[in-house]
């Protein structure tokens, strides 16, 4: 899965660049995304996960775990 942010499900959007004389072409907006390792401290493993900045701070505040069972119900995340 390239550019989709594995805990919230953000991916690419399409959108138009508009000039000043309002001719519209295409261009892509991407999330901004990182990869990053977390440690789950109830199954004593490591996991990488490409996460947007904003789900990052998402799990600052709520915590790893948290978030992690949230993606799951939401069906982001397979394990």
């Amino acid at each position: 899965m390239a550019k989709v942010c594995q805990l919230t499900g953000k991916k690419t959007q399409v959108g138009n660049n508009v000039s000043h004389a309002n001719n519209k072409t295409k261009r892509k907006f991407f999330p901004n995304l990182h990869k990053k390792r977390f440690f789950i401290p109830s199954e004593n493993a490591w996991i990488t996960l490409k996460v947007s900045t904003s789900a990052l701070r998402t799990i600052n505040k709520n915590g790893i775990e948290a978030v992690l069972k949230e993606a799951r119900e939401a069906g982001n995340i397979a394990y």
